[in-house]
């Protein structure tokens, strides 16, 4: 452009070394991912080009180059007048996350003529997609937010409108989002391009177990979902990133109003309800406001907003589906718990936000978000109401950046602070009582948790700390093509803490058969601080993160645009690092074996057995943090006709997530507050239950308090669990590949694409017991009574869970515009996914390694999902729309096995397998028979009254209109080899979503 070829080629040349030297030179980090605009395109040759946003005043000028190429960055998502001299105005809207092409000498912009209301101001726009990118994913509208039918006020529920993505309400009101056929916790959403990451959890922060929203919805403005193939700049995520953009306050003081409610009344009964005969009292009330308006005018703006929960929803409580047939052995008074119970929730979130611009060059902004629940867990599947927990789940984050335009580049100084907790406390104190039954040789099932809730549901975890970032963009350079290079780097200092448990509340378990329960229980659960030892049950760790990246987009021509980028991610967690291996626990591996023959340490039967136990031992110094993280990120966008009419995208990558910290604090946290398994004597046989050490006579004084059954740990660590970690743990990442094609059709955009993600690494504690021969089978029982000697069983940590997906991804969409009056979207899913584990299990005892599981059919995703939205302008200022969601059943992971008479065996030694299967369907639509798993039909009505220039209004949402029973209770009653019962659904057991629902929602907007 304005710089020499030659000097631009040497400076192109110069920075991409110098970043890759840097990125070599520093210790790794992740960053914040841009949630601004980019526009590029052709002017007349050497004009200034300038982008005004007429609703703030806000102004980003640019100089065209001698080939008329020009790109302004940082641009906030909006409305814009565009202009390179007389003749050339054109108003375009810019999205999310985008990098969009206008050219100015046209006499229309690509994209059709729109008319759209920007917080009061209306103008005549073109809404400029973003087709030329290797990204995987679309952009959910503020106006589809407004008006698809809505059941959780969660932002994120509209995101399963883009292929590839599912948001769940679970039995319990929860809600997650996932995307393909990883879990909950590899996913991110960044806010205002700030991650929102959980270390503990995964995960946006504060989205675990929660009926709760993450964010104020009035806060969000737009957001884009990328289910794959995301840029360098995306970090800590390992499948679906969603980045949204906030409201901001304009020239124009405006404001809402609104209150939602629902209750019992309105709703039908659950399956539960209905083999009870009666409906559990439910209701839920939602409330909130947001105000934004002008400090100096086209200079400085604010922007503040609330929302509120009130809930008690309804739950069902049912037995394991392998453990139904023990039902009615079960003592009147805890099957009277099985069945309806009740969920209350409290939500509080506040976010504010201050804007000024000083100058057309800069933007300072301060944000503040405040996130504080109130729930009752632990209730529903197998958990009584009696076991519930009380959840405090509270979250703090401000943000505080400093964008800077110049001619040729774009900077963003950011700093944050975030202060995050998750606390859930036992309502009750006592004894648990657990019901258990065994549908195999051992094999154990649980019917009901009642009584006091397991001392492991006391909780205290969290994180808080500052962080500080710089991205810098350039984006006047050319060589063989125009480039836009981003580069950045990233500090975080984060303090964790957790406290895994309490010294509260034995369990007993409790053996159950078809024709009755046993009086003496079988086995006793329970904590025990060490004390003399200066351990404590909380560990805390200053968590260290650090990292770069650098992104080219290079537009070689008007046809090809290529995305080169590479990312390299490290984090030091001094609690995993710096840990020591007790030296009881080291004396006790390298002790005689108790039944091996003499001589034998317990090292050796476990060297027998492919564990080498100084891969598990620690002196504090032997540990390094993984530095293996680069992630080289490739792309490429192909339009044929140069017009944004049919383009050609594909991509691979890696991406990599990070071992969560819920799972490392594990090996410090249950040292200071040990868990021990005591398993009674049959008082006939004189035998444990399957075999299990340690095992002691039976005394009714320990049901009579903590202190009475503490007392058989007074002596030694006798069934004191130990967990270990490997030396070498990595971090979880997916090998991500892509090819599609968009396409323009008149006013519809589609797109069809094929998606191969590849996950590896997943983290996994698998049983370390071991025989004296190494063995993990014998006679089809594991070494359960071979724990480590004085102590109990040994759990190791490592990595090896695994995922391999396949999707094809089908979209089509035609915006709503005032014109049209209409608009729909339509996105269909076909997935094939296999895993070794099931990726919401963490623990797997079934094999001797998690390398040992089979790869199996996915539960993670449905084989089909179908989602279809509409929306359109009806008479009397009422807005109608509409959503159709249809899915497969989600398939089922279990075990099945040879019958204990046959004498058969796997390879393992085993009698038993993992299997996966698709259950049968919960009913039909339209045609066909019982093929689905999930069906839902939502509908949605808002009328409007102008009263004196206020805009009230009236919703109406219509949730499962047809009361579809989306059940997902299980039953697996025959898992024999050769006699397998299908998998079906209970009839009478929890569902997904709602039963069908009316909400009804009052607001005013000015």
């Amino acid at each position: 452009m304005n710089t020499s070829t030659h000097f631009q080629k040497n400076l192109l040349a110069g920075l991409i070394g110098t970043a890759i030297a840097s990125l070599v030179a520093l210790p790794g980090t992740s960053f914040a991912q841009a949630s601004y605009a980019t526009l590029r395109g052709k002017a007349p040759p050497n004009t200034q080009v300038t982008a005004v946003n007429p609703a703030t005043g806000s102004k980003r000028v640019a100089t065209a180059g001698a080939d008329g190429s020009y790109t302004i960055t940082g641009l906030q998502p909006g409305t814009y007048k565009v202009d390179a001299g007389p003749g050339t105005e054109q108003t375009v809207t810019l999205t999310v996350a985008s990098t969009s092409t206008l050219n100015l000498a046209a006499a229309t912009p690509a994209g059709a003529a729109n008319a759209v209301n920007l917080s009061g101001v209306t103008v005549t726009a073109s809404v400029l997609p973003d087709v030329t990118t290797p990204e995987v994913g679309s952009t959910v509208s503020l106006h589809q937010i407004d008006t698809i039918p809505q059941l959780t006020r969660n932002f994120l529920e509209f995101a399963d409108t883009v292929p590839g993505m599912v948001f769940t309400v679970n039995s319990q009101g929860n809600t997650s989002l996932r995307g393909g056929a990883q879990n909950d916790a590899s996913t991110n959403v960044y806010i205002d391009g700030v991650g929102q990451k959980s270390y503990l959890f995964g995960g946006p922060s504060g989205q675990f177990a929660t009926q709760g929203n993450p964010f104020p919805q009035l806060a969000i403005g737009e957001y884009k979902v990328i289910t794959s193939n995301y840029k360098a700049e995306y970090g800590q995520i390992a499948s679906a990133a969603v980045t949204a953009q906030t409201k901001s306050g304009t020239n124009e003081f405006h404001g809402e109003v609104f209150g939602r409610y629902t209750s019992d009344t309105y709703r039908a009964r659950t399956p539960s309800e209905d083999a009870a005969n009666k409906k559990a009292s439910s209701k839920e009330k939602e409330f909130g406001f947001a105000l934004g308006g002008p400090i100096v005018q086209d200079k400085a703006h604010f922007f503040i907003t609330y929302e509120g929960k009130r809930f008690v929803r309804p739950i069902t409580v049912v037995p394991a589906a392998n453990a139904v047939p023990a039902v009615p052995g079960l003592p009147a008074d805890v099957a009277s718990q099985l069945g309806p119970a009740t969920i209350p929730f409290t939500e509080n979130l506040y976010f504010g936000k201050v804007d000024w611009e000083p100058t057309d060059r800069d933007r300072f902004e301060l944000s503040a978000q405040i996130r504080k629940e109130d729930q009752r867990g632990g209730i529903g599947g197998q958990n009584a109401q009696s076991a519930a927990f009380s959840v405090v789940n509270n979250d703090k984050r401000y943000d505080l950046r400093w964008q800077h335009s110049g001619y040729s580049y774009f900077n963003e100084l950011l700093a944050t602070y975030e202060n995050s907790n998750y606390a859930p406390t036992a309502l009750n104190y006592g004894n648990g009582a657990i019901y258990t039954y065994q549908p195999a040789a051992n094999q154990t099932a649980t019917l009901i948790n009642t009584g006091a809730a397991n001392p492991l549901a006391t909780q205290n975890k969290g994180q808080k700390g500052p962080a500080i970032e710089d991205n810098l963009t350039l984006n006047d350079l050319s060589w063989h093509g125009d480039h836009v290079i981003k580069m950045g780097v990233k500090q975080k200092w984060i303090t964790l803490h957790a406290a895994d448990a309490a010294d509260v509340n034995p369990q007993f378990y409790y053996d159950v058969t078809p024709t009755g329960t046993n009086a003496q229980p079988y086995q006793v659960f329970f904590t025990k601080p060490v004390t003399g030892l200066g351990l404590s049950p909380t560990v805390r760790t200053k968590d260290k993160q650090f990292g770069a990246y650098i992104q080219d987009d290079w537009a070689i021509n008007e046809h090809l645009i290529l995305n080169l980028g590479v990312r390299w991610d490290y984090e030091s967690s001094p609690s995993y690092l710096d840990f020591v291996t007790p030296a009881n626990v080291i004396a006790a591996f390298n002790s005689q074996d108790p039944h091996a023959p003499a001589g034998q340490t317990y090292a050796q039967s476990l060297a027998k057995g492919g564990i080498n136990v100084n891969d598990y031992i620690s002196n504090g110094h032997n540990r390094s943090a993984y530095k293996g993280e680069w992630q080289p990120r490739l792309g490429f966008s192909y339009d044929i006709n140069a017009d944004q009419a049919h383009v050609i995208h594909g991509g691979a990558g890696r991406s990599y997530d990070r071992d969560l910290y819920n799972y490392l604090q594990l090996e410090t946290t249950k040292a200071a507050l040990p868990q021990f398994r005591f398993y009674f004597a049959d008082p006939v046989t004189g035998l444990c239950y399957q075999g299990r050490t340690p095992c002691v006579p039976f005394d009714p004084a320990y049901l009579n308090g903590l202190s009475n059954v503490q007392q058989l740990a007074s002596a030694s660590n006798a069934g004191t669990e130990i967990d270990v970690l490997n030396n070498k743990l990595k971090a979880p990442y997916s090998d991500q590949f892509s090819i599609g094609m968009a396409n323009r059709l008149g006013d519809w955009q589609t797109d069809a694409t094929v998606t191969r993600v590849i996950s590896h690494d997943g983290f996994a504690f698998t049983l370390g017991n071991r025989y004296p021969d190494g063995s993990f089978w014998q006679g089809a029982s594991q070494p359960w009574g071979n724990g480590v000697p004085g102590f109990g069983s040994l759990i190791v940590g490592n990595n090896g869970i695994g995922t391999r997906t396949t999707q094809v991804l089908l979209s089509a969409s035609k915006p709503y515009t005032p014109e049209s009056r209409w608009g729909a979207t339509f996105a269909y899913t076909y997935t094939h996914a296999r895993q070794n584990r099931d990726i919401n299990e963490h623990y797997a005892f079934d094999a001797a390694t998690i390398r040992d599981y089979p790869y199996i059919l996915s539960n993670a995703a449905a084989k089909h999902r179908f989602v279809a939205t509409g929306v359109m302008d009806g008479p009397w200022g009422i807005t109608l729309s509409a959503k159709l969601t249809l899915a497969t059943p989600i398939p089922f992971n279990g075990f099945a096995c040879y019958s204990g008479t046959s004498g058969q065996l796997f390879p393992s030694g085993s009698r038993c397998t993992p299997y996966g299967t698709e259950p049968q369907g919960n009913g039909k639509f339209l045609l066909g028979g019982k093929i689905f798993g999930y069906r839902s039909i939502d509908f949605q009505a808002t009328k409007h009254f102008d009263v004196h220039g206020l805009d009230f209004y009236g919703r109406f949402d219509l949730m499962n209109a047809f009361n579809f029973k989306n059940l997902i209770d299980l039953r697996f009653p025959n898992n024999t080899i050769g006699t397998l019962s299908p998998v079906t659904y209970n009839p009478t057991g929890n569902i997904t979503f709602v039963p069908r629902t009316i909400k009804f929602e009052i607001g005013m907007k000015f």
